[in-house]
Parts: structure tokens; sequence; C-alpha cells
């Protein structure tokens, strides 16, 4: 019967919907209701007797956690939010309450702390604000945006996607999204760099082996393909295969089944395959060093990812995001940005892109020392202005001209122009015509300067 207590306040505990936890004064979990089982992905029997920052690996842990200060004599905190790491590694956003436990003489034996998640919440504040952050993917341009209303359909259409962007853009979150977003969700996600290998390990790799085979065949070898069976197959750098693999790969794909190296039979496998590049396959095509026939049967969906040098509006939200993913998982506060650091970061030309930005921020966190991030903690080449462009290229619109006075075919371009921020290339995209020939009819109508005129088909 001595124990009747403890079962009633743990009955207690787990009728509650939100998440509840206590510690000893050595912050060693001495309770952990359902909810909290819930909410974290960790079991009772696992969290009990853990320290509280092994279960809530959170960017508040350390001497900030208001727990602690709380159990150290500061008034209880309601309502904080804190940013965690569930069971699976993926960030979660909570908000917490604390109050500290007190014996019979008034010491404080320990703390307890409760707390719900807001990822629901958080995704209600974002629509209603403007979502820029979708499956991971940040942006609020334009181009982005159209990205994020397109995928929830393009990932539960089961079609070959194509993704191209340049290296550092992103494409492989995009495949990540495309596989959480579709019907094959529960099943595995498989990435194969297929510039990384030669032709024979390769086909090795995706088709698999057996023992055998060939001189270093020890064992059975599955293949990538046999390991993505229900679930999303994602090729990445296809356009670096060469002609004689891409005949196999094509064949895999037609038959929707694979022959391992030295088997006799073949395997029926049944994957969803996105495949990524930074090349223009088109081209490739045209100058036959890429099959047609494959490319149009990767190519049911291309989804293309500007250059971050041509989406500078999407630099500011995506510091903020990537700094608390790293500051999450380094356990420190979220910095502060100072307003000359963040102009550098907007201006920057990120030839690698968002992997670029992401390693300078790493750079920055480092050299800060936890203070503010200020323009001298980012790496050199992100401090210099960029050159202008040797041809005076116009990135904005021409002064001169008034747009109510255009006729409709003008307006249509000056309003896809306008809407794509002036890229050239985006514009060109969505008005379905070539880069020359938008730089052709902005000639005519006297959209160029002379520098731009003199110099030929140079707009971006």
């Amino acid at each position: 019967m001595a124990d009747r207590p403890d079962r009633m306040n743990d009955l207690i505990l787990d009728s509650i919907e939100e998440g509840v936890f206590t510690v000893d004064r050595e912050s060693r979990i001495t309770s952990f209701n359902r909810a909290a089982e819930r909410i974290t992905g960790w079991s009772r029997d696992e969290a009990l007797g853990m320290r509280c920052w092994e279960v809530f690996r959170s960017d508040l842990c350390g001497p900030d956690c208001p727990l602690h200060r709380t159990m150290a004599g500061e008034e209880p905190r309601s309502e904080v939010p804190v940013r965690v790491l569930d069971r699976a590694m993926e960030e979660l956003p909570i908000r917490i309450s604390t109050a500290a436990l007190r014996g019979e003489d008034g010491e404080v034996v320990g703390g307890v702390e409760i707390f719900r998640d807001t990822s629901e919440l958080e995704a209600l504040r974002r629509e209603l604000h403007g979502t820029h952050v979708f499956e991971d993917i940040v942006g609020v341009s334009a181009p982005m945006q159209a990205l994020f209303r397109m995928l929830p359909d393009v990932a539960r259409s089961d079609v070959p996607v194509l993704v191209r962007g340049p290296s550092g853009s992103g494409k492989e979150m995009v495949a990540q999204a495309l596989h959480r977003l579709s019907d094959r969700a529960e099943g595995p996600f498989v990435r194969v760099n297929c510039g990384a290998l030669p032709d024979t390990l390769l086909e090795s790799e995706l088709f698999g082996h057996r023992r055998g085979a060939f001189t270093d065949a020890r064992r059975d070898h599955v293949g990538r393909f046999v390991e993505a069976d229900g679930g999303t197959l994602f090729l990445d750098e296809i356009g670096d295969t060469s002609p004689a693999f891409q005949v196999k790969l094509l064949r895999a794909l037609e038959e929707g089944e694979v022959r391992p190296l030295g088997a006799e039979r073949s395997v029926p496998v049944d994957v969803r395959v996105v495949s990524a590049t930074h090349r223009d396959l088109a081209r490739m095509v045209a100058e036959g060093r890429f099959r047609e026939d494959l490319y149009y049967r990767l190519r049911v969906v291309e989804l293309v990812l500007p250059p971050l040098s041509e989406r500078r509006e999407d630099i500011p939200p995506l510091v903020e995001h990537l700094l608390g993913r790293i500051a999450l998982r380094r356990g420190i506060p979220v910095p502060a940005v100072s307003p000359a650091a963040m102009e550098a970061l907007r201006r920057a030309s990120y030839p690698g892109n968002v992997r670029q930005l992401r390693n300078a921020l790493e750079h920055a966190l480092v050299l800060s020392r936890g203070g503010a991030i200020r323009p001298e903690h980012l790496p050199a080449e992100l401090r210099a202005r960029p050159r202008s462009s040797p041809r005076g290229l116009r990135r904005g619109p021409p002064l001169h001209v008034d747009p109510a006075t255009l006729d409709p075919e003008a307006r249509e371009v000056w309003e896809a122009l306008a809407t794509h921020r002036w890229n050239r290339s985006a514009a060109a995209a969505a008005l379905g015509m070539s880069r020359s020939t938008l730089w052709r009819r902005m000639r005519d109508w006297g959209w160029l300067s002379a520098e731009e005129e003199a110099g030929g088909d140079g707009a971006s």
C-alpha cells in the first residue's frame, strides 16, 4: 500500500494533455507522463533516471535553463517559448512552465516542468503572416512561393521529378519534401550521388551484385533500388552519368526491375525516382551527351531552384532559420545579427548558394563567442562588396518607362519582370520564351542600357 500515492499521482499526470516531468536536485528525471512520451518520442522507462538535458536538447539548456533558475530560487516561469530536439532529432517548438518542488521542511528537493507542443500554432502563425518555411525549405520570394504551392500536388502524383538548380541550392531538401508529402512517406528515402562513382561502381551500387560477380565482391549486395522499394530513390547529380550507364538506368525504369551484377534473374522494384542536377540537361541532350529518352523519362515534372543571388529577399528568413537550427544543435541561445552584418549577408554573391550561407553562419558563430554577429565575424569573401558587372547590366526597371503607356504585349512582359524582381531568366521562363527572345524584345522597346545593347544577350 505504500506506493499507492505514487500510482495515484501517475494516474493523475497521465490524464493531463500537457507533457509533465519532474526532476530531483541533480536534474535526474523522476516522473514522465504519457503526454511527455507522445510529444518527445522518449518512453517513460527510457527517460526516468536520465538528466533532463539528455531528453530535452533545448536552446536554453545550460545556465539559462528556466527550470534550473526556478529551482535556484527565481520566480516560476510561465509559457516560455523553447525549441527542443525530439527523440528522432527533429526540431520541435514547445512552451514550458516551471515550478520548484519543496519538501516538508520547505527546502527545494527538485522541480516540475509542464510543456505543450506548439507546432500547429506556429504553422498557423506562418500562414497568417506569410509562409516562409515549407518542409524545411525557406523562401519569401516569388519563385520559392510558387515552389511551395506546387510541392504537395507534385508529391502526391508519384511521377518522376527532376530538380534543377546550382550546387548548394537545396535540391536534396526538395527531394526529401517530395518524399515526406507523398503516399510513400512511410517507406525509405535512399540517396545516391551519381557523380561520385565511376560507372562500374555506380551500377553495383544501384542494381546490386552477387558474391563473386567481380574480384572484390565477397558477399551479396542488394543495391539501392531494392533498398528504396516502396519509397523514394533520389539520384543526385544525374547529369554526371555516362551515356552507357544511362542505357541501363533507362531499362530499369521502364521495366520496373533490376538485375544485380552476376545474377541470373531480375528483381522487381517499386520506387519513385527523384533526380537532381546542376547541369543544363536539355543542352546536353542537344549535344548528344545525355540520352533524350532518359531525359523525358526522368523529367515528367521539373522543379527549378534559382541561385541565392537571384532571391536576396530570402536571405533574412534563411539567416533566421539556419541560425536557429545551428544554435539548437550546439545547445546555445540564438545570437542576434547586427544590421551591418545582415546587410553584408544580403549583398554577398553566394556562388555556393544556401550551403555557403550556412557555412558562413557556422563560421560567424565561432568568432562571435555567443555575442551578436557583426561584419568582422563573417568570412572575408562575404564582407567584400561584389564587383559590378562589366557590362553594366540593369537589375531594376528602366526609369524612363511608364508602364501605363505600354501596349498589352509589352505590359505582360513588364509585369513578368516586375513579379520576378527583374530577374530575366525567371521572367523568360514564366513567359514561355527564351532569354534571348526576352532580351531582343527589351532592346526593341528601348529598355536596355547602351552597355547592354553593345554587349549582346548578357541578361541574367
